[in-house]
């Protein structure tokens, strides 16, 4: 029986949605690279579920869809609020919020393929209104209506901020969200397919997604590496920081990757993003010290830095709280979690892998008062 740690180098299915060969991700055949520099983030949720770009009256359809439905529920909000949510952890909340969204769709369980396509923009839709609600609602703030004229990567940092956005922070969210929206058969994403092949819907799907991306080995790799930077605090203190920690064998985060041998090709754009944001906020030592500590690492250990590690002083410049950074990623990964869904619905067979047993055998019962 073929057996691997974490299944580690098994192939266990087959999609179109997404690639890594050769270190080079594309989605849908389109290269990561090009979509980032050239498309908007709802022309990549329509490729990633339709395995195609959109023709003008398509995407016009795909946004007025998306911002038609991007609302939530009066009773929605209200339970929001009224829920203890100062302490709780963002994910834990976006995974039960999202949960509990399926309440308030009469098609949540129906599985024909419109009455899918349909729960796709209905929850691609409401995750970035519910992520700025809760971060306002968490701060004694309202939540803020979503606007019909901003785009989806504008609105959420509307919604979140209560500010009409600069036009460089609309293209950093709207890059983070391309570079984020898939990455081939990752944890949660496996997680989703996993569950909707047992024909359960889509919400239980995106629900167990979220739940699998919350884990700091997926998920919140950014959020540890801006706390990292947090406590360098400045550049010079960046090499005796990283030496101890290499001396001490402890890990450093937003660092190598599992399926990359020769760099993950999503960091550069957000390095990009990080150089130039950290210059107009006056903040330029973020950027500085993650050039160092890229330099250090590489040099001794051999690591480049992944998709994580820049886009930390990245959402920091956005003036986005650290702990939101992971949510943030969600709200990019749903539209790929939808397209896998979608795809293992439309060829399902139940996921049902076995284990080798290494316990013991050959065990027989003691009654309990000679035990």
């Amino acid at each position: 029986m073929l057996k691997t740690k974490g299944l580690e180098g098994i192939v266990a299915t087959t999609s179109c949605v997404s690639s890594i060969i050769d270190d080079q991700l594309r989605y849908q055949g389109y290269n990561i690279d090009d979509l980032t520099e050239n498309a908007s983030f709802e022309e990549v949720i329509y490729l990633l579920w339709n395995g195609r770009l959109p023709k003008k009256t398509e995407l016009n359809d795909l946004k007025k869809q998306l911002s038609y439905n991007s609302a939530l529920p009066k009773t929605f909000l209200d339970q929001m609020k009224s829920s203890p949510l100062k302490d709780l952890h963002p994910m834990a909340a976006l995974r039960t919020w999202i949960s509990y969204l399926s309440f308030f769709d009469t098609e949540a369980d129906k599985l024909i393929k419109e009455a899918n396509y349909r729960k796709a923009i209905r929850i691609q839709a409401k995750i970035p209104t519910i992520v700025a609600a809760f971060a306002r609602i968490r701060q004694n703030k309202d939540p803020l209506e979503p606007r019909e004229d901003l785009n989806y990567a504008a609105n959420f940092l509307y919604m979140l901020t209560g500010n009409e956005p600069e036009k460089i922070s609309v293209e950093a969210v709207n890059k983070a969200l391309i570079i984020h929206a898939d990455h081939e058969l990752n944890a949660s994403t496996f997680t989703s397919r996993v569950c909707v092949a047992t024909l359960s819907d889509l919400y239980s799907g995106v629900t167990a997604a979220i739940g699998a991306l919350k884990g700091p080995l997926h998920g919140g790799a950014n959020t540890a590496v801006m706390e990292m930077l947090m406590q360098i605090g400045e550049v010079e203190n960046v090499e005796p920081y990283i030496r101890k920690t290499i001396d001490n064998k402890q890990k450093i985060m937003g660092f190598g990757h599992r399926v990359y041998k020769q760099g993950d090709p999503r960091a550069k754009h957000l390095k990009e993003m990080s150089k130039q944001l950290t210059l107009i906020t006056g903040e330029r030592k973020w950027y500085e010290m993650s050039l160092e500590i890229e330099k250090i690492v590489t040099r001794e250990k051999g690591l480049l830095p992944n998709v994580d590690f820049y886009s930390a002083s990245v959402y920091h410049s956005l003036g986005i709280k650290h702990d939101l950074f992971t949510p943030i990623f969600a709200i990019s990964r749903t539209s790929g979690w939808i397209a896998h869904i979608l795809e293992q619905y439309d060829n399902n067979r139940l996921i049902r892998p076995r284990a080798e047993y290494i316990g013991a055998v050959n065990k027989t019962y003691t009654p309990l008062e000679n035990r």
